[in-house]
C-alpha cells in the first residue's frame, strides 16, 4: 500500500515563508503528477499547486509569483515552497499523487494527512 507523508507546516506572520514537504512510499510503480491542495473549515479543497513527471507545473491564481512547487521523482518527494504568506493563505495543506501500485496502471489518487498552515497578521 502507498502511503503519503506530510511535513512542514506552521505558524508565520504575514509576510513570512514556509516549506511543505511530501513524500510517498510504499508499493509504487509510477506517479503521474503530485501536487497540493488546501482547504478550510466550510470549504471544498481548492488545488494550489500541481507538477507532473515531466516537471510542467500550473498554479492556482492565488499561488502564482508566490508558491513554487517542485520535485525529486527518484526520492517520490513533491515540495512545495510558500513565500509572502498571507492570512488567507491559512489552511490545511494536503499533498496528493496519482499513483499506479502495480504495473496493471491502475491509477489512484492518494492524500497525505494534512499540515496546518497559519499566517497571522
Amino acid at each position: 500500500q502507498v502511503n503519503m507523508v506530510e511535513s512542514g507546516g506552521g505558524s508565520v506572520q504575514t509576510g513570512g515563508s514556509l516549506r511543505l514537504s511530501c513524500a510517498a512510499a510504499g508499493s509504487i510503480f509510477n506517479i503521474n503528477f503530485m501536487g497540493w491542495y488546501r482547504q478550510t473549515p466550510g470549504k471544498q479543497r481548492e488545488l494550489v499547486a500541481v507538477i507532473t513527471d515531466g516537471g510542467s507545473t500550473n498554479y492556482a491564481d492565488s499561488a502564482k509569483g508566490r508558491f513554487a512547487i517542485s520535485r525529486i521523482n527518484a526520492q517520490n518527494t513533491v515540495y512545495l515552497q510558500m513565500n509572502n504568506l498571507k492570512p488567507e493563505d491559512t489552511a490545511v495543506y494536503y499533498c496528493t499523487a496519482q499513483i499506479a501500485p502495480d504495473t496493471d496502471f491502475q491509477y489512484r489518487d492518494y492524500w497525505g494527512q494534512g499540515t496546518q498552515v497559519t499566517v497571522s497578521s
